[in-house]
């Protein structure tokens, strides 16, 4: 651990930083950032919302009001197991995949701006830092 003093206190202000910028963006797609983020967890395809409330860390019934509301908006479906009516898969509809996609590009272009305050080799550094991190990335395992 680092013994630089005030250290946590300069990753709250990072994270708090990269939460607005993320807020931005998410309402620039007119999407929250959970909308976003169960977006990007159905990138590679359909999920039981059984799993997808464990990878998002979130309730049963967080989830199920969550999916209420976009797929309101026509970005996800729900379908119900034929085998077993309680379990439910959500997939994204095509739009959803196509906003998913314009938020996740938007993301990974606009969020690194943050750090535009250092150098390009400390860009790098940061960079390859973080990405030694486990489980940081958009959830999809």
């Amino acid at each position: 651990m680092t013994s630089q003093p005030g250290f946590g206190d300069t990753l709250l202000g990072l994270a708090a930083l990269i939460q607005r910028r993320h807020i931005q963006i998410c309402a620039e797609h007119d999407l929250t950032p959970a909308q976003s983020q169960l977006l990007c967890t159905l990138r590679e395809g359909p999920r039981r919302m059984a799993d997808l409330a464990a990878i998002l860390g979130m309730a049963k019934p967080a989830l199920s009001q969550l999916v209420d509301r976009i797929e309101t908006r026509g970005l996800v479906r729900r379908t119900a197991s034929e085998p077993d009516r309680r379990v439910v898969t959500l997939e994204a509809t095509p739009e959803g995949i196509k906003i998913g996609r314009a938020v996740y590009e938007d993301v990974d272009a606009r969020l690194p701006d943050v750090l535009v305050a250092l150098a390009p080799e400390d860009q790098q550094r940061f960079a390859e830092l973080v990405s030694a991190i486990p489980h940081i990335r958009c959830p999809s395992t």
